[in-house]
């Protein structure tokens, strides 16, 4: 499995939680050590989608994938 599919299966256990506060995530860029992420719908414009993608997010990405050292939000 690529780092890429990794990624994305990471993401798929972020998801659920993600929507049901009416957002959602997509993948980006995957250019290791830095993985790359936009935030859609209610997590755009949520005051707490810093803490979401630092206690949520990124925390699951870099246990799932130890090469990965930082998730970035794009607009």
């Amino acid at each position: 499995m690529t780092i890429e599919e990794r990624v994305i299966q990471a993401l798929e256990k972020i998801r659920p939680y993600l929507k049901e506060d009416g957002g959602d995530i997509s993948l980006v860029e995957v250019a290791v050590p830095v993985v790359k992420v936009k935030l859609h719908g209610a997590c755009e414009t949520c005051n707490m989608s810093y803490m979401t993608m630092k206690a949520g997010v990124e925390e699951v990405i870099k246990r799932e994938i130890p090469e990965i050292n930082s998730v970035e939000t794009v607009s």
